[in-house]
């Protein structure tokens, strides 16, 4: 088979498994992950269960590649914040707000959402875990620029990045979002924020 062949294959290859993921994911926010089956999956694109098990092993894999795909949104709000020029604390505080922004409006919208994501964290996924290294990553390099100008203290990065995440979670965690976001003893947005800033700089 010739490249350009192999390439026009995978092309359409992909192209089915988006279609796939993209139905999946539509029908997990209108019904729910738990009732919905790959046969409704599969009917909702008119084609057999065999046909989406060609491309996806179960619900399962389904549902984790739709996660990945809420990450690497996640992942890339957070890059395109992290390398904005602006001082590292208005970038932490960019980030942290657009995370709580993105959880409130993209994974709690509706209960059913909020049931997909609940999901896989109670499954601590690989994907997860690493989209949490990631993070730390991309926190970690704000903070040694921050360092380096004098704008924080001279500390370890990498600790300071886990730090600074642990601090600022409740707005980042569907969960902990949710079970925050109708209490009135909680810490605002505001608050958690400027006090995480505030301890880099001590």
């Amino acid at each position: 088979m010739s490249d350009t062949a192999e390439s026009i294959l995978e092309a359409t290859r992909q192209e089915n498994a988006t279609r796939i993921l993209d139905a999946a994911e539509r029908l997990f926010r209108h019904y729910g992950y738990a009732k919905t089956t790959v046969a409704d999956i599969a009917r909702d694109l008119g084609m057999s269960p065999a046909n989406v098990y060609r491309f996806f092993s179960s619900k399962i894999e389904i549902h984790q590649a739709i996660c990945g795909r809420m990450l690497a949104a996640s992942y890339q709000q957070a890059y395109e914040i992290c390398h904005l020029p602006l001082s590292a604390s208005e970038r932490l505080s960019r980030f942290v707000r657009g995370q709580y922004q993105m959880t409130v409006e993209t994974m709690l919208d509706q209960e059913k959402v909020h049931e997909m994501v609940v999901v896989a964290i109670e499954r601590d996924w690989h994907v997860i875990e690493r989209h949490v290294d990631s993070i730390h990553d991309l926190l970690a390099e704000v903070i040694r620029e921050g360092i380096e100008t004098g704008e924080f203290v001279d500390q370890d990065p990498a600790v300071a990045s886990r730090c600074f995440g642990a601090a600022t979670v409740t707005l980042c965690h569907p969960i902990m979002v949710a079970q925050c976001l109708a209490k009135t003893n909680r810490a605002t947005v505001d608050e958690l924020i400027d006090f995480s800033i505030r301890a880099l700089k001590k």
